[in-house]
């Protein structure tokens, strides 16, 4: 097997894995799942920064990785922007206070 075929068959079976795993989650547990998946795609950020920068990255290579990098960070940012506002929701509230939690 190549080195191709071998990353195609790990996709492949993250692909599957992390589909059955998330569909069996309980959504009790969707917020800490969400910053655990932000913390995935930071990582992707830094592999993509990492490729793209190599020396003897191609023209291919150097494209690919920014086409990477730009909707990983996208991910990231939006990602924790959300988890920040879902945890706004679980503040404690002052006795008599209604609407939106203030900072």
């Amino acid at each position: 097997m190549t080195n191709y075929e071998i990353a195609i068959w790990v996709f492949m079976l993250a692909a599957f894995l992390g589909f059955e795993l998330i569909r069996r989650v309980s959504p009790l547990l969707h917020t800490p799942l969400m910053s655990l998946t932000n913390a995935i795609s930071a990582i992707a950020v830094v592999g993509a920064i990492l490729i793209t920068g190599e020396k003897e990255a191609t023209l291919l290579t150097r494209t690919l990785g920014f086409i990477a990098v730009v909707p990983s960070v996208t991910n990231v940012v939006s990602g924790y922007l959300i988890t920040d506002r879902m945890l706004k929701m679980f503040k404690k509230r002052a006795p008599g206070e209604r609407g939106p939690v203030q900072k």
